[in-house]
């Protein structure tokens, strides 16, 4: 009996010592993970044109359907094009005509595939002026 409460006390001391070296090895790594280094090349500022141009795009995805929904807020007109990526090889990926956006407008674009679809964006482009 007096045995088996040593190797008990033995098996048990040793777990809780692994319990706390893991807890130690782990906060080891935390701690010798790199720290960020101050040389970060800062972006450069958008120019004064770029921050007030560019609809507000969210698409949906209905089965084989994409429609995108763009809303424009700015002052500029955007030039929108949606872009269908299909799953299957055989489909025939798809690009729509470029829709123009104007100010504080909305547009609908959609685009389709026979099967399903893989990926689908918005691109965006100034549009001319005077257009």
């Amino acid at each position: 009996m007096c045995a088996q409460h040593h190797t008990f006390a033995a098996v048990a001391s040793a777990a809780a010592l692994l319990a706390g070296l893991t807890g130690l090895g782990v906060a080891a790594e935390v701690r010798a993970a790199p720290a960020p280094t101050e040389d970060v090349p800062a972006t450069a500022p958008a120019a004064a044109g770029d921050e007030d141009f560019g609809a507000s795009c969210r698409t949906l995805v209905q089965g084989s359907t994409v429609t995108a929904h763009c809303r424009n807020p700015y002052p500029r007109t955007d030039r929108v094009r949606l872009h269908v990526e299909c799953d299957r090889w055989w489909d025939v990926d798809t690009d729509s005509a470029p829709v123009e956006v104007g100010p504080a407008d909305y547009a609908q674009v959609t685009g389709r595939c026979w099967k399903e679809v893989r990926l689908a964006w918005v691109t965006h482009e100034p549009a001319a002026p005077g257009s």
